[in-house]
C-alpha cells in the first residue's frame, strides 16, 4: 500500500528545494473537513525560508504539483489542497489490506535492533491489584507495538521479590504466622501479616531493626531465612500466573531485583574505582547536588543494596546481554526522580549507553482519591476486577444470545478486554481515580464496542458466505473502485489507510491510547457505513465491492485489537 503523505512530501521538498523531505512531511495534514482535500499543506512556516506570502508559495505549488494519485489541488488563504484519486486510492487500499492480512499495518523499522521493556514488576507477597494493571497492559502493548514494527523485543518482569521488606514478612510470619495458614490462605495470609507488622511496629520501632537484620541474612544466604523467602517468592508467582493467564499477557524473563544479587557487588567495586561513592555515616552514596538532585544511596550501613542498586546493575547486565537500542521502563511518574538519579549514575559510569534507558511514566491509580497502600491493606485485587467484569459479560450473554458457543470464553474475552481498553483508551499520564462503574461500563467508546464491531463484521462475512467466513484474500481482487466512492465509504477508507501511521506514532510517543483511539474512529465510521448501505445486495460487482470493505475492516480490527492486548471474537 501506498504511503501518499510520504509521495507527496517528495515532490514537493523537490519543488520546494529550501526544505527536507522530511520537514515538509512533518508540515502535511489531514484535513478534518472533506471540502478541503486529503492532504493538506500550510505554507506559513514555509513564507520566510522562501521569502514569499503563504498565498503566493501555495499558487506557485499548485501550477507544479501532479501525478497519477492525485485528482485536483487548490490553492486557499495559504493551503495547498491535494485531492487524491478516489478510485485509485480505493483499489489500492482494499488490494492491500487483503493482500497483506495479519501483517497489514506492520513495518521493518526495527529490523536488527532490540528493545528492552521492564513492565507489570508486581512486588512478592502482595496482591496484584489495580495498580499493577497500568504498568502490565502498558507494557505489554508497547512490546506488540514495537515488535509488529520490526523491533527484537524482550519482555522483563522485574519482580520486586528483594529488600527490606522481606525481612518485615519474616519476622511477621515468625511471630504471628504458621506454615499452615500461609498454604491455605497465600497471598492474602502474607498480606494479613505484612499489615500486622506495620501496625505493630508503631509502637514497637525495635521490629524495623529486627526486619532490617533479617534481609541482610536473607542477602547472604541464610540457612533459615533464605528458604522462607523462597517460599514466598513460590506461592506468588503461582498467583500472578493467574493473572497473567487471565490478561493474555507473558514475559521473556522473570529475573527480578534478586536476581542481580551476585552482580551488585562488582558495579560498587567500580563506583569505587571511578570515585563516584562518597562515605556517610557508615553508609555510601552518590552525590548528585550539581545536577539539582538528591544524592542516591548506593550501600546501607549494614551493608545491603537499594533500589539504585539493584537498577544500576541491572542496566548493565541487560546491555551486556541484549544489546538494546532502547531500554524502556514503565512506572508510574512517582518514580521519576529515582529514574532520573540512576540514569544520571550510568552517565558518570561513563556508558554511552545512558541515552537509550528511558522512563515511560504514567497516572497514578487512586481509590476516590486514596492512595493504593498494601501496608494498610488499602487495594483492590486485580483478579476480583476482572472476574467481577467476566461474570457481568456472562450475565449479557445469558439474557441477549443465551445459545452463543464457547459462552464462558467469549465472556473472559469481553470482560478481560473491558478492563485493559478502560485503562489505555486515555493519555497514560492522566493519573486515574478507580470506579467499579467506569471500569465495568460496556456502553460508549469501550474495548466490547470495538469488540461487538469487529463480531459484527465477521457476521455479514459468514453470511456472505453461507455460513462460513469468507477469506476474500485473491490478489489483485477485482473490485470496481467506483463502486465504493460514497462519503460513508470513503470516511472507512480513509481511516484504514491511517492505520499504518498510527502504529508507528504510537510507537513514537510510546502511547498505545493512540491505537485505542483510532480503533473507536475506525469501529465508527464502519457502522456509519454499515447503517447507511447495503452489503448484500444482489448486484454481484456491488456486493464485492462493500464485502470488500467488511473484510478490510475486520482484519484491521482484529490487527489493532491484538496491539493493545484484546482479543478478537468472531461471534457474540
Amino acid at each position: 500500500m501506498k504511503n501518499y503523505k510520504k509521495l507527496i512530501a517528495s515532490q514537493l521538498s523537490s519543488l520546494i528545494q529550501v526544505s527536507e523531505e522530511n520537514d515538509v512531511l512533518s508540515l502535511l495534514e489531514y484535513p478534518l473537513n472533506q471540502g478541503m482535500g486529503d492532504i493538506s499543506l500550510p505554507c506559513f512556516k514555509l513564507s520566510k525560508k522562501m521569502g514569499k506570502p503563504p498565498q503566493v508559495i501555495a499558487n506557485e505549488l499548485k501550477e507544479k504539483l501532479n501525478g497519477d494519485d492525485i485528482e485536483r489541488v487548490e490553492a486557499v488563504s495559504g493551503y495547498l489542497n491535494i485531492y487524491l484519486d478516489k478510485k485509485r486510492f480505493a483499489a489500492d487500499i482494499v488490494n492491500g489490506i487483503l493482500q497483506e492480512q495479519d501483517r497489514f499495518g506492520s513495518q521493518n523499522i526495527g529490523q536488527g535492533r532490540t528493545i528492552v521493556i521492564d513492565y507489570s514488576s508486581p512486588n512478592i507477597a502482595k496482591p496484584f491489584h489495580v495498580g499493577h494493571l497500568r504498568s502490565t497492559v502498558i507494557g505489554n502493548a508497547l512490546y506488540q507495538i514495537f515488535s509488529f514494527l520490526g523491533y527484537k523485543c524482550i519482555g522483563i518482569n522485574h519482580l520486586g521479590d528483594w529488600g527490606t521488606q522481606f525481612g518485615k514478612l519474616i519476622v511477621a510470619y515468625q511471630r504471628w504466622g504458621n506454615k499452615e495458614d500461609v498454604e491455605k490462605g497465600a497471598i492474602d495470609e502474607l498480606l494479613r501479616l505484612y499489615v500486622k507488622f506495620h501496625d505493630e511496629a508503631e509502637t514497637n520501632p525495635d521490629l524495623e531493626d529486627q526486619a532490617r537484620a533479617l534481609f541482610v541474612k536473607i542477602e547472604k544466604g541464610d540457612a533459615e531465612a533464605f528458604p522462607l523467602w523462597e517460599w514466598f517468592v513460590d506461592i506468588s508467582l503461582k498467583e500472578f500466573q493467574k493473572i497473567y493467564d487471565l490478561l493474555g499477557v507473558s514475559f521473556d524473563s522473570f529475573a527480578g531485583e534478586s536476581f542481580y544479587n551476585n552482580k551488585m557487588g562488582s558495579v560498587v567495586e567500580e563506583l569505587h574505582k571511578k570515585k563516584m561513592l562518597v562515605e556517610d555515616e557508615g553508609a555510601w552514596l552518590i552525590r548528585l547536588d550539581d545536577y539539582n538532585m538528591p544524592p542516591a544511596l548506593m550501600v546501607k550501613k549494614d551493608g545491603s543494596s537499594l533500589y539504585h542498586t539493584r537498577d544500576v546493575t541491572a542496566a548493565i547486565y541487560r546491555q551486556s546481554t541484549f544489546h538494546f537500542e532502547k531500554a524502556l521502563y514503565v512506572t508510574d511518574y512517582a518514580q521519576s526522580l529515582h529514574f532520573q538519579q540512576w540514569f544520571k549514575i550510568i552517565e558518570l559510569m561513563g556508558y554511552e549507553w545512558s541515552k537509550d534507558l528511558v522512563h515511560v511514566p504514567f497516572g497514578r491509580v487512586s481509590l476516590d482519591g486514596m492512595s493504593l497502600s498494601t501496608r494498610k491493606g488499602n487495594v483492590v485485587k486485580l483478579e476480583d476486577l476482572l472476574q467481577q467484569a467476566i461474570r457481568k459479560i456472562h450475565t449479557i450473554i445469558e439474557a441477549k444470545n443465551s445459545n452463543l458457543e464457547n459462552k464462558e470464553e467469549v465472556a473472559r474475552q469481553i470482560g478481560v478486554g473491558a478492563v485493559i481498553f478502560n485503562d489505555l483508551s486515555g493519555n497514560r499520564i492522566k493519573d486515574i481515580v478507580f470506579s467499579w462503574e467506569e471500569a465495568l461500563n460496556f456502553e460508549g467508546e469501550t474495548g466490547p464496542y470495538i469488540q461487538y464491531t469487529h463480531a459484527r463484521a465477521c457476521s455479514v462475512l459468514r453470511k456472505a458466505n453461507g455460513g462460513a467466513s469468507i477469506q476474500l484474500i485473491e490478489q489483485d481482487l477485482q473490485i470496481d473502485p467506483a463502486l465504493i466512492q460514497e462519503k460513508e465509504t470513503i470516511g472507512v477508507l480513509k481511516e484504514l489507510y491511517f492505520f499504518t501511521e498510527r502504529i508507528e506514532q504510537a510507537m513514537v510517543k510510546l502511547e498505545p491510547s493512540i491505537v485505542s483511539r483510532y480503533l473507536i474512529d475506525l469501529a465508527q465510521a464502519f457502522n456509519r457505513f454499515y447503517h447507511d448501505h447495503s452489503i448484500l445486495v444482489e448486484d454481484p460487482a456491488l456486493r464485492l465491492a462493500r464485502l470488500s470493505i467488511v473484510k478490510c475492516v475486520q482484519i484491521t480490527l482484529r490487527n489493532g485489537l491484538r496491539l493493545i492486548g484484546l482479543e478478537s471474537p468472531e461471534k457474540l
